[in-house]
């Protein structure tokens, strides 16, 4: 890829977020297996003085980091593999405070300040609040301060997790209105191949990545699982990040943190990782809201007509073009709306309950208007609360 390409980029730079994984700021050094392992000072203190850096340069800095539960089952002595969940929300309730003293020790002596913020789902999935944590981030960058972001894994469980820091990063950086996506990995990039498989004989060895214009089905399979214990995710939940952060015109780079070097190298326009690059904005903030921050609690899926309406016409979702409904939702809830073929096409906010729904699908608006005697709507979903996936193609 041409080193233009990404000093583009460093041209406009203004905001930037950097996710630094677990496995990044694990203590490799101390010889320990994986889940022994606690936080590596060394390399946390290599990080706050590259970003420092980074920061006198006039780019605003926001750092999402793992590691809570890391340091957290050190300290604690918890070397399983499998944890319950109160002994996960232990290990973040200790393991994060030991992860903010040491982040903030070290930023001190760059002169500068950090804060923590810590966030769950909830705090995401209401607009006001979501908003509000947009004004606290440009209050705290208009002063300097490094926000050092987190999910509340103290309290939260499965059912009502964000899913893990590589998607948090990606709506951090959406919300805050970066320039660029920084994903310090274990690895160098995206791989045409998993690079840590064993090759058979006459096998060719994986080539990385350079440059990600689109993400196809085929990017998809190439991203595979983590097999790092100290993980949530893997190469696949850094390609739904980028996915995420393309689709609101940010591009995303994914690099090997392992590297101490590798943020020199980034702010240099070096062809390191790989570049998910992004095109202009495609969507208003609220509609990016809905495709990607909401969880969707349900689906309805759609006949030809009605998706030829939707994708092709910019057209609102009819009741008549319902034709199967899962899940159980109230109005107003965040739901994927599939084709026939199972493909979710788009999502949306339903101006009808599940049983509502269920009752009236397939009918016109004459009919549902004499069934129901209160809250009847012309829309399933309004076209200003629905949402077209990328790839969508027409039909």
């Amino acid at each position: 890829m041409p080193k233009e390409t990404r000093k583009e980029i460093l041209s406009h730079l203004k905001r930037v977020v950097i996710k630094i994984g677990s496995g990044v700021i694990s203590d490799h050094e101390s010889g320990k297996p994986p889940l022994e392992r606690g936080l590596s000072r060394k390399r946390i203190q290599g990080y706050a003085r590259r970003i420092a850096k980074i920061h006198k340069t006039g780019v605003e800095v926001m750092i999402v980091s793992s590691g809570a539960v890391m340091a957290g089952r050190e300290r604690l002595n918890l070397n399983r593999v499998k944890l319950d969940i109160p002994e996960k929300q232990a290990s973040a309730a200790i393991g994060q405070s030991f992860l903010m003293r040491t982040y903030e020790h070290y930023f001190e002596k760059q002169g500068l300040k950090v804060a923590q913020i810590l966030l769950g789902h909830h705090d995401l999935e209401h607009r006001q609040r979501f908003l509000n944590a947009k004004h606290t981030l440009e209050a705290l960058l208009s002063h300097g301060v490094i926000p050092i972001i987190n999910e509340n894994d103290t309290v939260t469980v499965d059912e009502i997790k964000i899913g893990d820091n590589d998607t948090l990063s990606a709506t951090m950086a959406c919300l805050a209105g970066a320039q660029l996506l920084i994903i310090l990995s274990d690895v160098e990039g995206l791989y045409t191949d998993d690079p840590r498989k064993t090759l058979k004989k006459n096998e060719a060895a994986p080539e990385l990545i350079s440059l990600v214009r689109s993400i196809t089905p085929d990017i998809e399979k190439r991203a595979g699982k983590s097999k790092n214990p100290l993980s949530r995710g893997g190469m696949y939940t850094k390609v739904q990040a980028a996915k995420k952060t393309m689709s609101y015109g940010v591009p995303t780079l994914i690099v090997n943190g392992l590297d101490s070097k590798v943020l020199d190298q980034v702010f240099k326009g070096h062809e390191v990782g790989t570049l998910f690059w992004a095109g202009p904005k495609k969507v208003s903030p609220r509609k990016h809201w809905i495709a990607h921050t909401l969880k969707p609690l349900g689906a309805v899926t759609i006949d030809a007509g009605a998706r030829r309406a939707l994708v092709n016409n910019g057209k609102s979702l009819l009741p008549a073009g319902v034709t199967q409904v899962e899940g159980k939702f109230e109005f107003g809830s965040p739901v994927r709306i599939l084709d026939d073929q199972g493909v979710e096409v788009a999502r949306g906010l339903v101006n009808y309950n599940s049983a509502d729904l269920a009752r009236i699908k397939g009918l016109t608006s004459a009919k549902i208007r004499d069934m129901l005697e209160t809250g009847f709507y012309e829309e399933a979903i309004h076209r200003d609360d629905l949402v077209i996936l990328e790839p969508a193609p027409a039909t």
